[in-house]
């Protein structure tokens, strides 16, 4: 590449950063965050930049100096160029008989060379300008180091649109994709359907952390109130469950917490008790399979006379988790109204910074409990001030 696509690719790279990931490039891609980049561009393009490859990527274009030269094909600066400028998917078959010419890599750069020749005229200001626009600046300057000019992020989402391209451009990744019931995700117009496959996210002694269909966005700031709410899930084996993760990264590598409906009726050998449960359990990541349960609220005990009843209790269900510095609050709404008041379920300190947040519905690993629907019908993150502003 030439210097001005050198620049154009820095440029693109920066801006592909920006979409994926809702904040601009500060520090080179860790490894999960090069997996969830490579994963969202093969989700939308239907094309593949290898994940390692990303994260040279992002290393070279913030130290130029100490990273190793990056020279990436023209096939790799399009198919970036097509995940910005949101081009239809396509294959690598396809895209070589139709589009060979690779015409999204060569609009990017005319754009970006085309803004940067009206950037790069020199123009001429008067002193009184000069002036003007050193207060200005200087003003600006006062009022975001006071954060008059920081508003806190929010974005709620009511599933009336599931398509793959729509979920995308709003933020969400789908990790550890299972076609057969992701096609069925809209199945129940007005919600989100996932299901309880087998998976969960706390390993055992012989799997690793894993869940299917696992929809995941960005926090939204480093304090936040995060919400959803689900519709007539009503868990009856063991382990269904559905609800919020918080993690450190999508791999379960890092730290993690949980926040669940579930059922429950293991008693270690004393007699049954079919419970539906709230649960929180944290984990400290890295392969540890010995997570701690920091809370186990029974809600209702199923029988004979008494499933009914607690049918209409879930028919309406909310679990909202907030975030105050290291402080994370836990709360539970339920009900045959969809207007019943929070409760809270437990408060917590915890020594995790998530990264991301991630609606989830699982069985655990039993091949016997029957998978179900869970209905997600709002979610809603909304960032909060910080008691140190930020």
């Amino acid at each position: 590449m030439n210097k001005h696509e050198q620049s154009a690719f820095e440029n693109l790279f920066r801006e592909v950063h920006l979409r994926c990931f809702g904040h601009p490039l500060k520090a080179p891609l860790s490894e999960p965050e090069s997996k969830l980049l490579s994963n969202a561009i093969l989700e939308k393009t239907g094309l593949v930049v290898g994940w390692k490859s990303l994260k040279n990527y992002s290393a070279y274009v913030l130290d130029k100096d100490s990273a190793r030269e990056e020279n990436p094909t023209v096939a790799t600066l399009d198919t970036l160029a097509r995940y910005l400028l949101n081009a239809r998917r396509t294959d690598e078959v396809q895209r070589q008989k139709n589009e060979g010419h690779h015409p999204y890599w060569f609009e990017y750069r005319a754009k970006f060379e085309s803004i940067g020749k009206r950037r790069w005229r020199t123009p001429r200001y008067t002193p009184l300008a000069v002036v003007g626009a050193v207060v200005l600046l200087l003003l600006i300057f006062l009022m975001l180091s006071r954060g008059r000019l920081t508003q806190p992020q929010s974005f709620t989402e009511n599933f009336a649109s599931l398509g793959d391209s729509l979920l995308i451009s709003r933020g969400w990744m789908v990790i550890e994709r299972n076609p057969s019931y992701w096609a069925r995700r809209g199945e129940a117009p007005g919600s989100l359907s996932l299901f309880t496959l087998f998976g969960d996210s706390w390993p055992d002694s012989a799997r690793g952390a894993s869940v299917q269909n696992l929809l995941v966005r960005s926090v939204p700031a480093k304090c936040f109130t995060i919400e959803v709410h689900m519709r007539d899930f009503v868990p009856e084996q063991n382990w269904q469950q559905a609800g919020i993760l918080l993690l450190e990264d999508t791999l379960f590598a890092g730290k993690s917490v949980r926040f669940s409906l579930a059922y429950n009726d293991f008693a270690g050998g004393f007699a049954k008790s079919r419970q539906v449960l709230l649960q929180v359990i944290s984990s400290p990541g890295g392969g540890s399979s010995r997570p701690e349960e920091v809370a186990h609220q029974n809600l209702f005990q199923l029988g004979e006379n008494q499933d009914t009843i607690v049918k209409q209790n879930l028919h309406n269900s909310a679990l909202r988790i907030e975030k105050r510095g290291t402080l994370l609050r836990f709360l539970y709404s339920g009900g045959p109204m969809d207007n019943a008041a929070f409760k809270e379920v437990t408060s917590r300190e915890f020594e995790i910074e998530p990264r991301y947040v991630a609606l989830f519905a699982v069985k655990g690993f039993v091949d016997s409990t029957a998978v179900v629907p869970v209905r997600f019908t709002f979610f809603s993150a909304i960032g909060e001030p910080c008691e140190d502003g930020n």
